[in-house]
């Protein structure tokens, strides 16, 4: 289990993972994240989103680099308030 930024972590000595798990700001992952969870290729994803928007883009990008969604789940953290997180389980095709 690491908790560093992503791109320190995601070197090509790393590999092979199993699981990478992103919980990112409202503003998303960035590309160059995505870019480099694609080319480590872990067997699976678990992405936690706050933001619908970001997540929905974020998730075509995984799925252009070989991933495929295999679960949504809401996830209300925040009762009586428009908020609702979202954990995606990705799966590398």
């Amino acid at each position: 289990f690491l908790c560093k930024d992503v791109l320190e972590v995601l070197t090509p000595e790393m590999s092979p993972l199993d699981v990478v798990t992103v919980n990112p700001p409202r503003a998303g992952v960035f590309r160059r994240v995505i870019q480099a969870i694609c080319q480590a290729r872990p067997e699976r994803v678990v992405y936690v989103s706050c933001n619908p928007e970001t997540l929905s883009r974020d998730l075509v990008r995984f799925q252009q680099g070989g991933f495929r969604v295999e679960q949504v789940q809401p996830v209300d953290l925040f009762p009586h308030t428009p908020h609702c997180e979202v954990v995606v389980g990705l799966q590398h095709a």
